[in-house]
């Protein structure tokens, strides 16, 4: 019986090719994962330059489980992805970027850490090589904010802003309580995961691929990010819906 997963990417402004590559990308990643059955949310996230109609009906001719969302507003990714999560009704949930940023057996590793029961959520974590791809801004920001988890916040995974997680139903749960709808969501998901009781939160190492491109982050972004970050400890924990240890095993 094949495994069903969902896959929910967030959309906004997709670079061009970006329905072949997404394509090419879930065959290397099926590839891995011959047992799982994927249903793919595309989320377009109040693009300037959304999707096209030639995109979504090569997507929706190659990819036997898709679906498509979309709203005129731009929100941000956290925001996007709440939505894209919300819609998924499998027991494995997994997201990523649009443009596929990591090397596919990375990703597989995230789904099967979920799938084999060794956590409840699963997290991306580049290795030290990232840092030999990316330009000289973002490695500050990405090593100030390992340094700012690991000492500050004591959480068990350092690397928070990977762009690939998974989570069963109890991670899923968590997620949709996030609030932050841009670039530090993923470290609200992860500073409440960490004060979850019997939450099991698990770092699986992936490669980024080679030849991504990176997008500059404007100063005003990093601003109002870091009043996020202030939010995110002041905040009183949230009551979570569905129990880790009420999650069905495997």
């Amino acid at each position: 019986m094949p495994v069903p997963v969902d896959l929910v990417l967030p959309c906004y402004n997709p670079p061009a090719d970006w329905a072949a590559n997404l394509i090419g990308s879930m065959t290397a990643l099926q590839g891995y994962l011959p047992e799982v059955e994927f249903t793919v949310h595309v989320v377009n996230d109040g693009s300037a330059h959304p999707p096209t109609p030639s995109d979504l009906d090569l997507l929706a001719a190659q990819l036997p489980r898709f679906h498509y969302s979309s709203y005129a507003q731009n929100h941000g990714k956290g925001y996007a992805l709440r939505h894209g999560i919300a819609a998924a009704r499998n027991p494995i949930c997994l997201f990523t970027d649009i443009d596929f940023p990591y090397e596919a057996q990375g990703v597989a590793d995230v789904v099967r850490a979920l799938l084999t029961d060794q956590c409840d959520v699963a997290v991306g974590a580049r290795t030290e090589s990232y840092y030999e791809q990316v330009p000289a801004v973002r490695t500050v920001i990405s090593r100030s904010l390992r340094f700012c988890t690991r000492h500050l916040l004591r959480l068990p995974v350092t690397d928070t802003q990977c762009g690939v997680k998974g989570f069963n139903q109890a991670g899923k749960a968590l997620f949709l309580q996030t609030q932050v709808d841009r670039y530090l969501f993923d470290l609200e998901f992860l500073y409440w995961a960490a004060r979850v009781p019997g939450l099991r939160v698990r770092p699986v190492p992936v490669q980024l691929r080679p030849s991504i491109v990176f997008s500059r982050m404007p100063l005003g972004l990093l601003l109002r990010e870091g009043y996020n970050l202030l939010r995110i400890v002041r905040r009183p924990p949230p009551v979570l819906p569905v129990s880790p240890v009420s999650q069905p095993r495997e």
